[in-house]
């Protein structure tokens, strides 16, 4: 059986993207068009649908690694910070974000809290990805 393990991850995250936008849980708050996504960044997202691609992506990783927090989440969507002539240093992506997606995927039924370890995904999830990966790779 083909699951998300063996799907190209951008193709994944792209279709599951679309397939975020028919759920009615999810969906980007009036913020999102003029927030960073973290302090490492310069700029906002370019893509106006950025909020679905980081839904996504965040539901690919927690299905991949197992149960996840926000503080881990942070440190995968940060990067390096341009300080000018000091040296470049590394900072976490923005939590609130993250925090909002966890808290849409919850209530849409597609990741669920374990205890304090974090948050994995629930059968429902599962099932949405290995669809869509299995339409992928077959």
């Amino acid at each position: 059986m083909i699951t998300a393990h063996e799907a190209n991850p951008q193709r994944l995250v792209d279709a599951a993207k679309e397939e975020l936008k028919n759920v009615a849980a999810v969906k980007p708050p009036a913020w999102s068009a003029y927030v960073k996504t973290g302090v490492s960044r310069e700029r906002p997202p370019q893509q106006i649908d950025w909020w679905y691609s980081r839904a996504a992506s965040v539901l690919r990783k927690i299905y991949i690694e197992g149960p996840v927090g926000t503080q881990r989440l942070r440190n995968v969507y940060g990067g390096r910070k341009n300080r000018g002539a000091r040296p470049e240093h590394f900072y976490k992506g923005s939590g609130s974000s993250v925090r909002k997606i966890l808290q849409q995927l919850e209530t849409a039924g597609l990741v669920k809290k374990e205890g304090t370890k974090g948050r994995v995904v629930t059968p429902q999830g599962k099932k949405m990805l290995d669809m869509l990966a299995k339409k992928l790779v077959g």
